[in-house]
Protein backbone atom coordinates (compact mmCIF):
# COMPACT_ATOMS: atom_id res chain seq x y z
CA UNK A 1 0.00 0.00 0.00
CA UNK A 2 1.10 3.12 -0.89
CA UNK A 3 1.09 6.35 1.48
CA UNK A 4 -0.64 9.57 0.19
CA UNK A 5 1.71 12.30 1.98
CA UNK A 6 4.32 14.13 0.08
CA UNK A 7 5.20 14.65 -3.10
CA UNK A 8 6.09 12.41 -5.89
CA UNK A 9 9.47 13.56 -7.91
CA UNK A 10 7.91 13.88 -11.00
CA UNK A 11 5.57 16.34 -9.05
CA UNK A 12 8.73 18.33 -7.92
CA UNK A 13 10.60 18.59 -10.53
CA UNK A 14 7.37 19.62 -12.70
CA UNK A 15 6.94 22.56 -10.19
CA UNK A 16 10.77 23.61 -10.25
CA UNK A 17 10.40 23.52 -14.11
CA UNK A 18 7.21 26.18 -13.52
CA UNK A 19 9.56 28.23 -11.48
CA UNK A 20 12.24 28.20 -14.09
CA UNK A 21 10.31 29.55 -16.68
CA UNK A 22 8.88 32.46 -14.93
CA UNK A 23 11.80 33.20 -13.44
CA UNK A 24 13.56 33.43 -16.69
CA UNK A 25 10.73 35.59 -18.05
CA UNK A 26 11.21 38.10 -15.11
CA UNK A 27 14.73 38.50 -15.37
CA UNK A 28 14.18 39.46 -19.10
CA UNK A 29 11.88 42.06 -18.51
CA UNK A 30 13.32 43.20 -15.56
CA UNK A 31 16.64 43.59 -18.07
CA UNK A 32 14.19 45.63 -20.91
CA UNK A 33 13.22 47.48 -18.22
CA UNK A 34 16.59 48.48 -16.72
CA UNK A 35 17.67 49.44 -20.72
CA UNK A 36 14.64 51.41 -21.26
CA UNK A 37 14.85 53.61 -17.92
CA UNK A 38 19.01 54.18 -19.24
CA UNK A 39 17.49 55.35 -22.34
CA UNK A 40 14.80 57.47 -20.91
CA UNK A 41 17.07 58.98 -18.47
CA UNK A 42 19.65 59.66 -21.18
CA UNK A 43 17.26 61.52 -23.72
CA UNK A 44 15.76 63.84 -20.22
CA UNK A 45 19.70 64.43 -19.44
CA UNK A 46 20.23 65.61 -23.24
CA UNK A 47 16.77 67.66 -22.96
CA UNK A 48 17.92 69.30 -20.14
CA UNK A 49 21.29 70.00 -21.55
CA UNK A 50 20.04 71.77 -24.57
CA UNK A 51 17.79 73.70 -21.67
CA UNK A 52 20.67 74.88 -19.72
CA UNK A 53 22.47 75.82 -22.94
CA UNK A 54 19.63 77.84 -24.60
CA UNK A 55 19.32 79.75 -21.13
CA UNK A 56 23.46 80.11 -20.82
CA UNK A 57 23.26 81.36 -24.11
CA UNK A 58 20.97 84.05 -23.61
CA UNK A 59 21.76 85.26 -19.92
CA UNK A 60 25.89 84.49 -19.36
CA UNK A 61 27.18 83.33 -23.40
CA UNK A 62 26.17 86.88 -25.30
CA UNK A 63 24.47 84.61 -27.42
CA UNK A 64 27.13 82.13 -27.82
CA UNK A 65 27.05 78.66 -25.67
CA UNK A 66 29.13 77.37 -22.43
CA UNK A 67 32.21 74.62 -23.73
CA UNK A 68 31.76 72.20 -21.44
CA UNK A 69 29.47 70.36 -19.14
CA UNK A 70 31.45 71.45 -16.46
CA UNK A 71 30.88 75.49 -17.17
CA UNK A 72 26.94 74.95 -16.89
CA UNK A 73 27.57 73.46 -13.68
CA UNK A 74 29.36 77.00 -13.00
CA UNK A 75 27.40 79.47 -10.45
CA UNK A 76 25.72 82.44 -12.26
CA UNK A 77 26.87 85.65 -10.99
CA UNK A 78 24.08 86.73 -9.66
CA UNK A 79 21.43 83.96 -7.92
CA UNK A 80 24.88 81.59 -7.32
CA UNK A 81 22.40 78.44 -9.05
CA UNK A 82 24.13 76.50 -11.80
CA UNK A 83 22.34 76.18 -14.98
CA UNK A 84 22.42 72.63 -15.28
CA UNK A 85 22.38 69.79 -11.94
CA UNK A 86 25.31 68.81 -10.70
CA UNK A 87 25.20 65.18 -11.82
CA UNK A 88 25.75 66.13 -14.94
CA UNK A 89 28.75 68.32 -14.84
CA UNK A 90 31.75 66.37 -12.67
CA UNK A 91 33.97 66.61 -15.77
CA UNK A 92 34.22 66.11 -18.96
CA UNK A 93 32.59 62.72 -19.75
CA UNK A 94 29.91 62.25 -17.20
CA UNK A 95 28.37 58.93 -16.71
CA UNK A 96 24.89 58.74 -15.42
CA UNK A 97 22.56 55.48 -15.04
CA UNK A 98 24.44 53.65 -17.35
CA UNK A 99 25.67 56.65 -20.10
CA UNK A 100 28.55 58.12 -20.72
CA UNK A 101 27.50 61.66 -22.14
CA UNK A 102 30.05 63.93 -23.60
CA UNK A 103 29.96 68.15 -25.08
CA UNK A 104 32.08 70.10 -27.32
CA UNK A 105 31.87 72.75 -30.18
CA UNK A 106 33.86 75.40 -31.81
CA UNK A 107 35.14 78.05 -29.66
CA UNK A 108 34.31 81.94 -30.40
CA UNK A 109 38.06 83.45 -31.33
CA UNK A 110 36.86 87.10 -30.69
CA UNK A 111 38.62 86.88 -27.33
CA UNK A 112 35.40 87.54 -25.60
CA UNK A 113 33.98 85.61 -22.42
CA UNK A 114 30.65 84.44 -20.55
CA UNK A 115 29.84 85.78 -17.44
CA UNK A 116 31.33 82.72 -15.60
CA UNK A 117 34.65 83.20 -17.27
CA UNK A 118 34.71 80.85 -19.64
CA UNK A 119 35.27 81.75 -23.62
CA UNK A 120 31.95 80.43 -25.21
CA UNK A 121 31.36 78.06 -28.19
CA UNK A 122 29.79 79.23 -31.13
CA UNK A 123 27.24 75.98 -31.63
CA UNK A 124 28.16 72.47 -29.61
CA UNK A 125 27.10 68.91 -29.98
CA UNK A 126 26.32 66.68 -27.15
CA UNK A 127 26.14 62.93 -27.46
CA UNK A 128 24.68 60.24 -24.54
CA UNK A 129 26.72 56.64 -25.40
CA UNK A 130 25.35 53.47 -23.11
CA UNK A 131 28.42 52.34 -21.09
CA UNK A 132 27.49 48.54 -21.96
CA UNK A 133 25.94 48.56 -25.00
CA UNK A 134 23.08 45.93 -25.08
CA UNK A 135 22.88 46.06 -21.44
CA UNK A 136 22.61 49.42 -20.08
CA UNK A 137 21.20 51.11 -23.25
CA UNK A 138 21.25 49.85 -26.80
CA UNK A 139 20.68 53.19 -28.52
CA UNK A 140 22.66 55.94 -29.15
CA UNK A 141 21.51 59.59 -28.59
CA UNK A 142 22.91 63.05 -29.94
CA UNK A 143 21.56 66.86 -30.16
CA UNK A 144 23.44 69.85 -31.27
CA UNK A 145 22.77 73.53 -31.35
CA UNK A 146 19.30 72.83 -32.93
CA UNK A 147 18.09 71.30 -30.02
CA UNK A 148 16.47 68.47 -31.81
CA UNK A 149 17.45 64.89 -30.57
CA UNK A 150 18.51 61.98 -32.20
CA UNK A 151 18.96 57.86 -31.95
CA UNK A 152 20.82 55.50 -33.27
CA UNK A 153 22.37 52.01 -32.77
CA UNK A 154 25.80 53.10 -33.50
CA UNK A 155 27.39 56.24 -31.66
CA UNK A 156 26.79 59.68 -32.44
CA UNK A 157 30.38 60.51 -30.87
CA UNK A 158 33.07 62.17 -33.70
CA UNK A 159 30.29 62.43 -36.27
CA UNK A 160 27.31 64.67 -34.50
CA UNK A 161 27.31 67.53 -36.58
CA UNK A 162 27.52 71.10 -34.03
CA UNK A 163 24.15 72.15 -36.56
CA UNK A 164 21.78 70.17 -38.31
CA UNK A 165 20.93 66.71 -38.83
CA UNK A 166 23.33 63.69 -38.65
CA UNK A 167 24.09 61.78 -41.90
CA UNK A 168 22.63 58.75 -39.93
CA UNK A 169 19.57 58.36 -37.08
CA UNK A 170 16.90 59.34 -36.82
CA UNK A 171 15.05 62.31 -34.65
CA UNK A 172 12.89 61.14 -31.61
CA UNK A 173 12.07 64.51 -30.39
CA UNK A 174 11.19 67.65 -32.11
CA UNK A 175 12.57 71.03 -31.30
CA UNK A 176 10.71 73.08 -28.72
CA UNK A 177 9.79 76.37 -29.17
CA UNK A 178 12.31 78.71 -28.42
Amino acid sequence: MRSSRGFTLIELLLVMGIVAVLLAIAVTMYRSARVRGGEAVAIAALEAINQAQFAYSQTCGQQAFAPTLEALGAPRPVTGSAYLSPDLTTGEVVVKSGYAFRMSGTLVTDGSQTCTGATPVSSYQATADPTAPGVTGSRFFGTNTDRAIFEDLETFTGRMPETGVPERGNEIQAVRAR
